[in-house]
């Protein structure tokens, strides 16, 4: 094989896997100085309502998790975020989602919209944000 069409092979490869050579964002792990939170979360939306037990975790350097799930074993939802990026998992995000938060797809800026919420609520019980038709209810 001659060393172009060698090559224009690679150049070729990297133009359809090129993403998957990209390291994958690093996402803060939980420490002791993070704060934990649990509740409940109610969740509503144009077409269902759903309530289930939440987790919530954050530093002071704006690293968040949220869980959301019904029964022990069973997560409906799942973030990672920080304050660029976010990655969103389980059956209420359909496939899932892992992106710059300002590029993210309209039916998950809701949850992602969370974040500075629950971060800025201080040590509040009840928090209430809405979001066009989506509406969250945690109780802590």
């Amino acid at each position: 094989m001659s060393r172009a069409c060698l090559l224009g092979l690679t150049i070729a490869l990297f133009g359809l896997t090129g993403c998957s050579f990209s390291m994958p964002h690093k996402f803060a792990l939980p420490g002791k100085h993070w704060q934990t939170r649990s509740g409940q979360l109610q969740y509503r939306n144009g077409n269902a309502t759903v309530v289930g037990d939440v987790v919530v975790r954050y530093s002071k350097h704006g690293d968040f998790e949220l869980t959301f799930s019904k029964g022990p074993g069973l997560a409906l939802l799942t973030i990672q975020q920080d304050e660029q990026f976010a990655h969103i998992s389980g059956p209420m995000a359909r496939l899932g989602w892992t992106g710059r938060v300002d590029h993210a797809p309209q039916q998950l800026r809701g949850w992602l919209s969370l974040r500075d919420v629950i971060m800025h609520a201080q040590d509040r019980q009840s928090i209430s944000h809405e979001v066009g038709a989506e509406k969250f209810q945690f109780r802590f």
